[in-house]
């Protein structure tokens, strides 16, 4: 099947309403994406088809576990080339949208896809989730926070929880069943002020794409202590 009537087929399949001039944004964004990989490594998954099913709709397909209608604030933690924020702005446009990444050369190529694409609400900004997560505009400030990020739970959960306002979610994508990796996560969950909601299992794509997401719901500020200086999370994780 052709990637772009596989891809309007399985959004509709998922109840999402996709436009034309939205197919158009995605269409001039893989082609942005695929100029400026031959200069600059932002992903290995080059060929159209790919890109279709394992960036795009991988990056929505979480709109199966969440609701982003509404203009909800969005956080994407390690968006690296804007996977699932920029998807996720283009087919929910009320999003208000800030992109965080930890390379400069990535950000100034999320601005560039912004400009080019006319997108509104939506920023890219340089830094590290446990420097940002310090900042009083960033803390406990948005609805939801994303990360399709490789790292394992009670890692991420440090680097984004921070960022949840009390009443909002944190969700994480995860590749297949990461329960064991979910309860590890668990103590680093409740010490940083959130309970898992639950967890989506889903598999789509002509790849049988498996994913999970786990869904954290805020229920208080996360304590100052949290998140602990850059790399502590990741050499000593919150675990019991």
């Amino acid at each position: 099947m052709e990637p772009w009537t596989l891809f309007t087929d399985t959004c509709r399949s998922w109840n999402l309403d996709i436009t034309e001039g939205q197919i158009e944004q995605l269409k001039k964004y893989a082609d942005l994406l695929t100029e400026t990989n031959k200069v600059m490594n932002l992903t290995a998954i080059t060929d159209e088809a790919g890109i279709v099913e394992k960036h795009f709709l991988d990056s929505l397909s979480s709109a199966n576990a969440v609701d982003y209608r509404g203009g909800k604030t969005l956080l994407d933690v390690g968006t690296g080339a804007g996977f699932p924020g920029i998807p996720l702005k283009i087919l929910f446009p009320d999003l208000q949208v800030v992109l965080l990444d930890s390379l400069a050369k990535r950000v100034n190529f999320l601005n560039r896809v912004i400009e080019e694409l006319g997108l509104e609400k939506i920023t890219a900004v340089h830094g590290r989730a446990e420097d940002f997560a310090r900042k009083p505009v960033y803390r406990d400030h948005f609805d939801l926070v994303t990360s399709r990020a490789v790292a394992r739970l009670s890692v991420l959960a440090e680097y984004c929880l921070p960022f949840v306002r009390p009443g909002g979610l944190f969700v994480s994508y995860k590749a297949g069943d990461a329960s064991a990796e979910a309860k590890d996560a668990e103590y680093a969950v409740k010490i940083l002020g959130a309970v898992r909601e639950k967890e989506v299992m889903l598999t789509f794509g002509p790849s049988s794409l498996e994913r999970t997401f786990y869904l954290f719901r805020k229920e208080k500020p996360t304590p100052k202590a949290y998140p602990r200086k850059a790399g502590t999370p990741e050499k000593k994780p919150l675990v019991k």
